[in-house]
């Protein structure tokens, strides 16, 4: 397992008593003397050098275009279907609760960051061995955390792929069918470049592009809805027609609601590239940025949910811009605001998992810090999640599965658990109450809706064929 230091100083990288930060690295240059060459790397130089610690110059709005970018995604595009697999009362009272509860399990973690005076926590699973210890707390967190964020980004190489397939499919109607498989590699070349730049701050600009491209073609998507006016046979009611069907389709619903609220798995690294001083402490920017992102998020959300199924009823796709044929210049555009879109987001959940790779190789197994490691470990990553996404493309049931199975822990209610590891609020007080309640609706939703999302995947698969 990676060992963390968790007693990192505000803006400062501090010692750790860690046996593994005491390795006999190496980081010389060939034309440094090798008395130099041999020489130690220092716990400082690898922060430095690692993607999560190297910099600390972000402001509070990096963390509303990071924040924006990380939780707006392909499950925007998903949420009419949800609508038609819940109906109208439990929908909107699935979103609006959703909303309510990751926005406080966010600012728990906001604020868990400098909980200990002159300590940072700067990865989630660092706050993880802070409430749990230092075994316990990485068995934990870690796993699921690399669950959500390498589930994530091969979801995103699907919608990747699947966007520019509608875009030739649009413009070219006459042109000779081509695989998804193919889209899919042509989006994962992008990241075969992109994913070298060095950290979060380093990705700034990628992040802004992708945040105004989600609420544009957020925007996009709701408002051809409505131009396109409610159908002529409009029906909502449930889209099964058996009962076990509802049931199965009600609980995958509820994982894509849970994936459209990605951006807990990211926060705490978010947060660590802001600067930090006793007397300014990161949480104020960090929260700023939260909350702009979060009217960001509704804006995007609940317009898209509601208009999209309003429209198109139980008949909807799982994919709401898939539903819109006409006008084809707009339905073109939005789907190519998507895949730059999801380019910013493949970035920002990777990054956490470079920066696990890196550490378990530098200060673990004892590489040397370089760009050869970079250069190597970085694209085995992007050609892993590539493989996975063109072997499984199932989109609509992978939203169900991850976000129901991986995301709804780590977003719902691990950071209550840790809240009360830590802050210790007493019996039945508020704060305890509100915790539990977040804690019950967060386990519902782990048991519940990877069930119906795997009857899906299982659905899909009889049909499917591999790199088709």
């Amino acid at each position: 397992m990676v060992c963390i230091n968790t007693s990192r100083r505000h803006g400062l990288n501090g010692g750790c008593s860690c046996p593994l930060h005491s390795l006999p690295l190496h980081m010389g240059n060939p034309a440094v003397p090798s008395k130099i060459e041999q020489r130690p790397v220092s716990q400082k130089d690898i922060d430095d050098w690692l993607p999560i610690t190297s910099s600390r110059k972000a402001k509070w709005w990096y963390s509303t275009f990071h924040n924006v970018t990380a939780m707006v995604g392909a499950g925007v595009l998903s949420l009419p279907y949800a609508m038609s697999e819940l109906g109208w009362g439990p929908g909107v009272t699935i979103l609006i609760l959703s909303w309510v509860i990751t926005l406080y399990t966010l600012w728990q973690m906001v604020e868990l960051h400098e909980t200990v005076p002159g300590k940072r926590f700067d990865r989630y699973h660092e706050l993880g061995q802070h409430a749990f210890g230092e075994k316990l707390g990485l068995y934990i967190v870690v796993p699921q955390q690399l669950i959500c964020e390498v589930g994530v980004d091969i979801v995103f190489m699907v919608t990747g792929g699947k966007s520019l397939k509608k875009i030739h499919d649009l413009l070219c109607n006459n042109c000779s069918q081509i695989k998804t498989t193919y889209f899919i590699m042509i989006f994962a070349s992008v990241h075969f470049v992109l994913s070298h730049l060095p950290n979060f701050n380093s990705i700034s600009g990628i992040s802004v592009a992708a945040a105004v491209m989600s609420l544009s073609y957020s925007t996009i998507a709701w408002t051809a809805s409505v131009h396109k006016g409610v159908q002529p046979d409009i029906d909502y009611h449930y889209r099964p027609s058996t009962p076990s069907g509802r049931v199965f389709g009600f609980l995958t619903a509820l994982g894509d609601i849970a994936f459209a609220y990605a951006g807990h798995n990211v926060a705490l690294e978010i947060q660590a590239t802001i600067p930090s001083t006793p007397e300014k402490p990161s949480k104020g920017p960090m929260w700023k940025g939260v909350v702009v992102a979060y009217i960001v998020v509704a804006l995007c959300y609940f317009p898209v949910a509601l208009f999209g199924y309003w429209m198109f009823g139980n008949k909807v796709e799982d994919n709401i811009l898939v539903s819109l044929e006409k006008p084809t210049w707009l339905i073109v555009m939005a789907n190519l605001f998507v895949v730059i879109h999801v380019i910013g987001s493949y970035q920002i959940f990777a990054m956490p998992v470079f920066d696990m790779m890196e550490t378990l190789l530098v200060k673990k197994m004892g590489f040397r810090p370089s760009w050869i490691l970079r250069f190597v470990t970085r694209n085995l990553y992007v050609a892993a999640t590539m493989f996975v996404a063109i072997c499984f493309p199932f989109f609509g049931a992978l939203l169900g599965f991850f976000g129901g199975f991986a995301f709804a822990p780590t977003t719902y209610f691990l950071p209550c658990v840790i809240w009360l590891a830590i802050k210790k609020p007493k019996r039945f007080s508020l704060s305890w109450i509100i915790n539990w309640v977040c804690i019950i609706l967060g386990l519902t939703l782990v048991i519940l809706s990877p069930i119906g999302a795997m009857r899906l995947i299982i659905l899909s698969a009889k049909d499917y064929k591999f790199f088709s």
